[in-house]
């Protein structure tokens, strides 16, 4: 009993220890990485990649972009390209692509004749789908650039009447392609589609 009242007897120095340089010893011990153990929170601008690998939605979408350019007679144009992104940083692309899905969705695809272009409306949902997650994607730094690009595509779309929204249609499988590519963590290499010939922009 002695022995146990002894053990439990704290001397001035112990109590000094205990209130004063503990909490110091505590708070240079080092601390754990930010975020251990906690998942990450997915980026605003990033998509699935399972997105972008379900077959049937590639294949719909690839197999109405290379209907509408059997009646694409304009090979001097472009919409869907690398001008998009010209002056623009490479982590406001998905933000880009996110603009030019909301174009051709709202300006193309809805008011496109479905009798003429089969499963338009399936990758129009699509398109929507995926615009709907980068809803919280925004642009970082200036955008004057971004809208000029924007622009540009939108008034030679205008500029071509009826035949822009074809084309737009024929590029579909670009869009795609450079959706992947801009906003996913594996990019893969963005393919041209004209000809049926595949390489590299």
């Amino acid at each position: 009993m002695v022995s146990i009242q002894n053990g439990m007897r704290c001397s001035p120095a112990r109590i000094f220890f205990c209130f004063c340089c503990l909490p110091v010893l505590l708070l240079a011990l080092p601390m754990p990485p930010k975020g251990a153990g906690v998942a990450p929170a997915s980026h605003a601008c990033r998509l699935r990649k399972i997105n972008f690998q379900q077959s049937y939605i590639r294949n719909r979408t690839y197999t109405l972009a290379k209907l509408a350019r059997l009646s694409d007679q304009d090979t001097d144009n472009r919409l869907i390209g690398q001008q998009l992104y010209i002056n623009v940083q490479e982590t406001n692309r998905c933000y880009v692509m996110k603009r030019v899905i909301e174009i051709i969705v709202d300006e193309v695809l809805l008011s496109a004749p479905k009798n003429h272009y089969p499963h338009i409306h399936e990758v129009a949902q699509f398109l929507a789908a995926l615009r709907t997650e980068l809803s919280g994607c925004k642009f970082s730094g200036h955008r004057e650039h971004i809208e000029k690009n924007l622009e540009e595509m939108k008034d030679k779309m205008k500029q071509l009447g009826v035949s822009g929204k074809n084309k737009a249609i024929g590029e579909l499988d670009l869009l795609f392609d450079y959706m992947e590519n801009a906003c996913t963590e594996a990019p893969k290499k963005i393919a041209t589609s004209k000809g049926g010939n595949k390489k590299k922009n």
